[in-house]
C-alpha cells in the first residue's frame, strides 16, 4: 500500500491546534474517527437542504467531548455538497436576541466566515454576489435586456421577505459599481450585506436603501441570505454556532428568555419548512439543554419540542429528532485517533514514528489510571497530552518512553495485559462511505 505524505503545513496546523486544545480550521479529515452514525444523519439534513427543506440540530456534549471538531467535520462536508456555510462562536457581545448591538455584531462575525468549497476560510461573500451578477448579465445579454432589470426579475422572490426589497437594491447597486467601475458602490453594498452600517443616514447616503440590519433583523437576514445563495448556484446556507452555553450563562432571566425565543423560532420555522434553503446546526453542553432553571428546558416550548424520544432506550439511538447527543468514543475509536495522531506527526512516514505500537495501549492505560473512564468521553486533555508526549520525545532523543508513562508500573498493575480490546471495528469505512457518497 503506497504511503502518502501528509504536508508539512496540514500537518503543522493539525498538531499546533490540536496541542493548544483548540480546533484545527483545516485537516480535520486526518484525525477524524468514530461519529460515522452522526455524520450519517447530518448528511442527510445536508441532503434536505440542498432540496430546498430545512434543517435544525443542536449538537450536545461535554465540554471536550468533541462538539466544535464535529461541527467543522459537518461544515467541510457541507462545502464539498455545495453549500454555502457561515460559522461563529457566541460570547458575552454575540447574542442571537439583543439590544444593544451583539446580535449584529455575532452577524457581522457569520458573514465575516461565510465560506464556500473554493474559499473554505472565510471571506467568500463578494465572490456570491460576483458569481450571480455574473449569471445575470449572461442571462441579460442572452435576452436583450438591462443587467438591473434581470436581477431585480431573479430577486423578486425576496421582496416577500423582510427587508427583501432593500436586499434587492443592495445587489443592483453591487452590479451598477460592478459595470460603472465603481468601487466605493461595491464596498458600502458589502458593508451593508455585513451589517456594518450603523445608522440607516448612512445607508441611505451610501446606497439609497431606508433599513439596515440590526439586532431585530439578523435570522430574517440569514433567511434572505439563504434564498440568495440558491439563486446564485448554491445549494444552500448552512449556519453553524458553537458555544451555545453563554445563553446559559446568561445572569439577567429576561435577556435569556428572549434568546431562547429566537431559538424557538428558528425551530419552529425549521420544522414547519418555511426557512427554504437554510440548516442550523448549535453547539451546546447538557446543561444548556436541560436545566430546568436556566437551560432550554427552563422555556416550557423548547422543553417539549426538544425532549428526547421516550422510546430511545439505552442501547437505541435516534438522530432523526431535534436533538444530537455525541456518543462517547470507543476505546477502539481511540486508539485508532492516537495512531493516526502518531502518523499526522511523523508526516505520515513509518519510519519516522516516536513511539512504536506497543506504546500506544500503554499511553490508553496510563490514561485510564490517572483520569478514569474521563479519558476517551472528554478526549481533548488527553490528545493534548499525547502531543506533547510527542513533543519531548521528538527534543530528546535519549528518552525512553517506557520511563516517560510509567509503562513498568503499569505492566505490573494490569499483569502485562491492558484492558483494552483494540479489535478493528468498521467505524472508518462507514465515514469513507459518508464523504465520498
Amino acid at each position: 500500500m503506497t504511503v502518502v505524505p501528509i504536508r508539512a503545513k496540514d500537518r503543522d496546523a493539525v498538531i499546533q491546534s490540536l496541542r493548544a486544545g483548540v480546533v484545527p480550521r483545516t485537516g480535520q479529515y486526518l484525525v477524524q474517527v468514530g461519529r460515522a452514525k452522526e455524520l450519517a444523519a447530518l448528511l442527510q439534513e445536508i441532503t434536505r437542504i440542498a432540496n430546498e427543506g430545512s434543517a435544525f440540530k443542536l449538537v450536545v456534549g461535554e465540554y471536550g467531548a468533541g462538539k466544535t471538531f464535529f461541527l467543522n467535520l459537518v461544515r467541510s462536508i457541507a462545502m464539498e455538497k455545495r453549500l454555502v456555510t457561515m460559522h461563529a462562536d457566541l460570547n458575552p457581545d454575540r447574542r442571537l436576541q439583543a439590544t444593544g448591538g451583539q446580535a449584529r455584531s455575532l452577524y457581522a462575525e457569520l458573514t465575516k466566515n461565510i465560506s464556500t468549497r473554493t474559499k473554505p476560510d472565510g471571506g467568500a461573500l463578494p465572490g456570491i454576489v460576483e458569481k450571480f451578477i455574473a449569471h445575470a448579465k449572461s442571462e441579460a445579454t442572452a435576452s436583450g435586456q438591462t443587467s438591473e432589470n434581470v436581477i431585480r426579475a431573479k430577486l423578486a422572490c425576496l421582496t416577500e421577505l423582510v427587508n427583501g426589497y432593500d436586499f434587492s437594491d443592495v445587489i443592483a447597486a453591487y452590479c451598477r459599481g460592478f459595470e460603472e467601475d465603481k468601487e466605493q458602490l461595491k464596498i458600502d453594498a458589502i458593508r451593508w450585506l455585513r451589517g456594518e452600517f450603523s445608522t440607516k443616514t448612512d445607508a441611505r447616503n451610501a446606497l439609497g436603501v431606508r433599513t439596515i440590519i440590526d439586532d431585530a433583523s439578523i435570522y430574517d437576514q440569514l433567511k434572505l441570505l439563504a434564498r440568495f445563495v440558491r439563486l446564485a448556484g448554491y445549494g444552500g446556507l448552512m449556519v453553524c454556532l458553537d458555544e451555545m452555553v453563554n445563553l446559559y450563562k446568561l445572569a439577567n432571566k429576561q435577556a435569556r428568555d428572549a434568546n431562547y425565543e429566537q431559538i424557538l423560532r428558528m425551530l419552529n420555522d425549521s420544522l414547519q419548512g418555511s426557512s427554504q434553503g437554510l440548516g442550523l446546526v448549535l453547539g451546546g453542553t447538557p446543561e444548556f439543554l436541560m436545566d430546568t432553571r436556566k437551560g432550554l428546558y427552563s422555556y416550557p416550548a423548547l422543553q417539549s419540542r426538544l425532549m428526547e424520544n421516550a422510546f430511545a432506550r439505552p442501547g437505541l439511538i435516534d438522530y432523526a429528532g431535534p436533538v444530537m447527543r455525541l456518543s462517547s468514543l470507543t476505546h477502539e475509536d481511540f486508539y485508532v485517533l492516537l495512531c493516526k495522531l502518531r502518523d499526522v506527526y511523523s508526516f505520515n512516514n513509518p519510519e519516522k514514528h516516536l513511539l512504536p505500537d506497543e506504546a500506544i495501549p500503554a499511553f490508553m492505560q496510563h490514561c485510564a489510571k490517572r483520569l478514569g473512564e474521563a479519558y476517551f468521553r472528554t478526549p481533548r486533555t488527553t490528545i493534548t497530552a499525547f502531543i506533547s508526549l510527542l513533543a519531548v520525545l521528538e527534543q530528546n532523543p535519549d528518552a525512553d518512553w517506557k520511563d516517560l508513562i510509567g509503562a513498568t508500573d503499569i505492566a505490573k498493575d494490569t499483569g502485562g495485559d491492558a484492558d483494552f480490546d483494540l479489535s478493528p471495528d468498521d467505524g472508518e469505512d462507514e465515514l469513507v462511505s459518508i464523504r465520498t457518497s
